[in-house]
């Protein structure tokens, strides 16, 4: 027998002994231990208080409460399950460790004198903030819902979209202490099943005691590459994008006590995409979709591209005549950049702990010390200051917020090349850097698909906003059970 298996005692006083020790109940003051007898049966009843809902078990309690004698004698549990107790989602567990999980996870246990199963009552009501729509995803036009901290709430926005049979909603629970909610959700026909196979097996071997930072730390276990600031997985709190991914054949990944949802497969171009685009025109969603790629080329290469023509005294051509510095100040540039972007990430980071009320006190002292204090005293350029801002903008239009850091991170490694090594030296790291992309593989999937290896029919999809209409085939990377999104009626 597995020593963590605890079998049930058809002596009540056993199972009450053991419960009460396993749940603390003499010290923990949440954890409701209540002692019932209805029409001789004796009973204890388990929950913790916050979890439960308090009609619900009211209810039960007065259904109970109706016990009649010739229910007593003979499969108490089943017929208690079937006419007495008035409750959608009942089961019943024969281990009493496992009892202790269920009830520290939520449900009620109702432990009957005599029998030798547990009767578990999933009563709980999680606390949980409303429906809004996501700060970092927002719409125009289009649904205002997003996620929440509660994973039920989640799937639920997920199959209100998506109402295949072949939806699969699959639990696991992570962490030995935590004893999290996973769930990995994926379409049966379509998906790609050494994929789903794949995550499965990384979650089998996650060894830790909780996931306190719940989806970054499953991420981290499935995919590793500590030292590599890209994303290997794409993030998303709203519903409609996680149908879409998943009707392309992806797999998600939903994790108990956060309001995202882990897209598994994706690419480099996967965190470039935005709904936004989908809720206009395709002419209009290629327009954002250009300049949201034109934005994150100016955030990576803009400041190096910038430093080299005015530190190596290059000669533009007669129409970039105006790149240059005309008064350099008292620092030197590689000096201004590094306190610049020092200062940025500052001004990020003071912008996230500042309360909403002062956040326009901090914008205004930030103006005044960088546009106009710290140009006034020669310690900034006028075009350093320009042109750091121009990045930074690049950097905040990238849908993705995991990629802006990580762009963030290697702007500042060309910065430093540029410097050290002039344009060899930036030629040599913007080399790496393409080498580094082209190496990753999350979940199989080159990263940089389709550009490498180069795929002319899906490039399109990268550069522009094709018609839904006309997006026929799902993508040829992800090797799904069924490419066709649109077979021919018969």
């Amino acid at each position: 027998m597995d020593k963590h298996t605890v079998p049930v005692s058809g002596d009540i006083e056993e199972n009450k002994a053991y419960l009460s020790s396993e749940l603390a109940v003499d010290k923990n003051f949440d954890i409701i231990e209540l002692a019932l007898e209805y029409n001789g049966l004796e009973m204890v009843l388990y929950m913790v208080d916050g979890f439960v809902k308090d009609d619900a078990m009211t209810q039960i309690q007065r259904e109970l409460d109706h016990l009649k004698p010739s229910k007593q004698r003979i499969e108490v549990i089943q017929s208690l399950i079937t006419s007495r107790i008035p409750y959608v989602e009942l089961d019943t567990s024969d281990d009493l460790n496992e009892v202790v999980n269920q009830v520290l996870s939520g449900p009620a246990a109702l432990v009957v004198d005599g029998q030798s199963e547990v009767i578990l009552i999933d009563t709980r009501e999680y606390p949980v903030r409303s429906l809004e729509e996501p700060q970092t995803e927002q719409v125009v036009r289009g649904a205002k819902d997003g996620f929440v901290e509660t994973i039920i709430f989640n799937m639920a926005l997920t199959r209100r979209r998506i109402r295949d049979r072949n939806l699969r909603m699959e639990y696991s629970r992570v962490g030995r202490r935590s004893l999290t909610d996973v769930c990995i959700s994926y379409i049966a026909d379509i998906a790609n099943e050494d994929i789903v196979e794949r995550i499965k097996d990384g979650l089998n071997q996650v060894v830790i005691d909780g996931l306190p930072m719940a989806d970054k730390t499953i991420e981290e276990y499935l995919f590793g590459q500590y030292l590599n600031p890209y994303p290997l997985v794409r993030y998303t709190e709203r519903p409609d994008t996680a149908a879409v991914h998943l009707l392309e054949g992806h797999v998600l990944i939903y994790v108990d006590g956060s309001p995202t949802a882990i897209i598994v497969p994706c690419t480099f171009w996967h965190h470039l995409q935005h709904a936004e685009e989908y809720r206009q025109k395709p002419v209009v969603g290629t327009m954002h979709r250009v300049v949201r790629f034109v934005s994150v080329f100016v955030s990576l290469f803009l400041l190096p591209l910038w430093f080299l023509f005015a530190a190596e005294s290059l000669t533009p051509p007669d129409y970039l005549s105006y790149i240059g510095v005309e008064e350099s100040g008292k620092v030197p540039l590689l000096a201004q950049f590094i306190i610049a972007e020092i200062g940025i990430e500052m001004l990020r980071m003071a912008a996230i702990h500042t309360p909403s009320a002062l956040a326009t006190a901090l914008g205004i002292i930030a103006a005044i010390l960088i546009g106009e204090i710290a140009i006034e005293v020669g310690l900034f350029s006028y075009e350093v200051v320009l042109y750091l801002a121009v990045a930074a903008i690049g950097s905040y239009a990238t849908p993705s917020y995991e990629l802006s850091l990580a762009n963030r991170i290697w702007r500042f490694i060309f910065l430093l090349a540029a410097a050290i090594g002039g344009v060899p030296g930036f030629i040599l790291a913007i080399t790496i850097w393409m080498l580094i992309l082209t190496a990753l593989k999350p979940a199989g999937v080159p990263y940089l698909w389709p550009l490498l290896p180069f795929s002319l029919s899906n490039m399109g999809d990268i550069f522009k906003r094709k018609p839904i209409p006309l997006k026929k085939d799902r993508p040829e990377a992800l090797d799904v059970g069924d490419p066709d999104k649109a077979p021919t009626q018969s």
